[in-house]
């Protein structure tokens, strides 16, 4: 019995993460299908069409987990109180080295910042909208849902999932713009919050009280960066 619900969890699991790293070319192929260039389009046309295509997504996932997912909104309501006193401190821990070893990097490297980072403000000056959307409400959800339920459901040992989802995780982050071995660098304040949150999810068995951190980390850092460049005018 626990065989066939490990397979089953699994082979979920692994839908979820396919689903995940093929759809940015679903996108594209639907459009592509209707013969409409998305390099044509005006970029309030593709930011509406980008924000409907990721709810879509968000939607497809919480199907696909919606029974864990009831359950884990049962116990978000019962224990909400005592996950964020528990698991706060592991938040601002996770922001400390971050911080820390972005400092350190930005002296080693001369100030210069991951790509990951300019990919980020440069979407914020050009569509701060999308950016918000993006970053505060889809990535919390649908990167917890991956990185930490669905490879969870692959990996039942805690240990090894905790270093494969804080690995993929901050990897990931880095390797679309990796331009040498400095840039392996970042892994550390990438790598940080994904184990960190990978841990917890080991603790309470509910993705929600991850996604609430990792939404909450990212609304301040994003409206942080919002309230600057409104600040300095470069918005």
């Amino acid at each position: 019995m626990k065989v066939n619900r490990y397979i089953i969890n699994a082979g979920v699991g692994l839908l979820a993460i396919l689903i995940y790293f093929t759809y940015s070319y679903l996108q594209l192929g639907f459009l592509d299908v209707l013969h409409i260039d998305y390099q044509a389009m005006s970029l309030s046309t593709k930011v509406l069409y980008l924000i409907v295509t990721d709810t879509l997504e968000i939607v497809f996932l919480f199907f696909l987990f919606r029974k864990k997912l009831k359950e884990d909104v049962q116990d978000l309501k019962k224990n909400h109180e005592g996950y964020f006193k528990t698991y706060f401190k592991y938040w601002l821990f996770a922001l400390a080295i971050m911080m820390i070893s972005n400092l350190i990097i930005m002296l080693i490297t001369e100030n210069q910042t991951s790509k990951n980072e300019e990919a980020v403000r440069s979407l914020l000056t050009k569509s701060p909208i999308y950016a918000y959307f993006s970053s505060v409400i889809f990535a919390p959800f649908v990167e917890e849902i991956i990185f930490r339920r669905s490879i969870r459901n692959v990996i039942p040992i805690d240990s090894l999932f905790i270093i494969v989802s804080g690995l993929v995780f901050g990897g990931l982050h880095i390797i679309t713009g990796f331009s040498g071995p400095l840039d392996l660098l970042y892994l550390i304040p990438y790598c940080t919050p994904g184990l960190i949150f990978a841990y917890i999810l080991t603790k309470t068995d509910n993705v929600l009280v991850t996604a609430g951190i990792h939404l909450m980390h990212n609304g301040i850092m994003v409206s942080l960066q919002i309230f600057i460049y409104l600040f300095l005018g470069t918005m």
